[in-house]
């Protein structure tokens, strides 16, 4: 029937459609960039206001009035030494931790989905295989009837594919770590918070994972917040580095080596040192 009705239509009116066919081929291929735009856009990462933020835990001051601005999708890592409160500022962000004083600010709508932390423990379900695993990412979308391929491509972004269905106790602890940022990913999270995730890697099997945060982070687009005790992690990592010292931002670093950057080199270095001398001098005072 389709056959018939093609061939019976006018040779006026056949030329006429030829003749539009490659407009209407470019005005859909133009409709379906923009939909692809949209959802890129949806999934972009979210600017963050911080002003006079204070927290404290008992008669402890952890934080003593943050003022920062993030810009959406940039790469931001914070260090410090131990206690300093660049976790409990991190905690803040994520929602994790209730705020005393001060503000945080989304430009836009936040919805639970869209601030995601990944920690120094996987947190993997023993009793669930590691598809499954990264099928709790999803929250309440995980009954939904795609949510097994929305698992599937998040497995794939972090090279895990062969082991879908594998139990977490056979997996290695760099592979454990990728399926923990398998389960942050799969929600398309525009805000991804990482607390010292790579902490206890070993030194090769850690740099292994910081290629592939960032790779995911140049992927996807989303706003990192990066909590890390080394420097050089941050530095091969991060747009801009801060350095929290007493509750406060002591130095905010800009890192403008451009990427894939080569671990060693005399400018990473150079921030590198100019970081831990800040460090030295904070501990030096205490």
């Amino acid at each position: 029937m389709q056959t018939a009705l093609r061939t019976s239509l006018p040779e006026s009116e056949l030329a006429s459609r030829a003749k539009f066919a490659p407009q209407a081929r470019v005005v859909r291929e133009e409709r379906q960039e923009e939909r692809q735009s949209e959802r890129q856009a949806q999934t972009a990462g979210l600017p963050l206001s911080i002003r006079g933020l204070r927290k404290s835990f008992g008669d402890n001051e952890v934080l003593r009035g943050i003022d920062l601005q993030i810009p959406a999708g940039q790469f931001v890592a914070i260090v410090g030494k131990s206690g300093c409160g660049k976790s409990t500022l991190l905690r803040l962000i994520a929602g994790l931790e209730k705020i005393d004083a001060g503000s945080i600010g989304f430009v836009q709508d936040v919805q639970p989905e869209d601030i995601r932390v990944m920690f120094q423990e996987p947190r993997l379900l023993p009793w669930a295989r590691v598809l499954s695993n990264v099928e709790v990412g999803l929250g309440r979308d995980r009954s939904s009837g795609d949510a097994h391929a929305r698992a599937e491509k998040a497995l794939a972004e972090v090279g895990l594919t062969d082991k879908r269905d594998q139990w977490p106790s056979v997996l290695s602890g760099g592979q454990k770590q990728r399926v923990a940022l398998g389960r942050a990913l799969v929600s398309r999270p525009r805000v991804l918070a990482f607390d010292e995730p790579l902490g206890a890697l070993d030194a090769l099997t850690r740099i292994s994972m910081q290629r592939l945060l960032e790779r995911v982070w140049r992927d996807q687009g989303f706003t990192a917040i990066l909590v890390t005790h080394d420097v050089s992690e941050a530095v091969a990592l991060a747009d801009r580095v801060l350095v929290i010292d007493e509750g406060r931002i002591a130095h905010d670093v800009t890192v403008n080596a451009a990427r894939p950057r080569e671990r060693g080199s005399a400018e990473l270095a150079s921030l590198e040192g100019s970081i831990l001398s800040h460090l030295l001098s904070a501990d030096d005072r205490t």
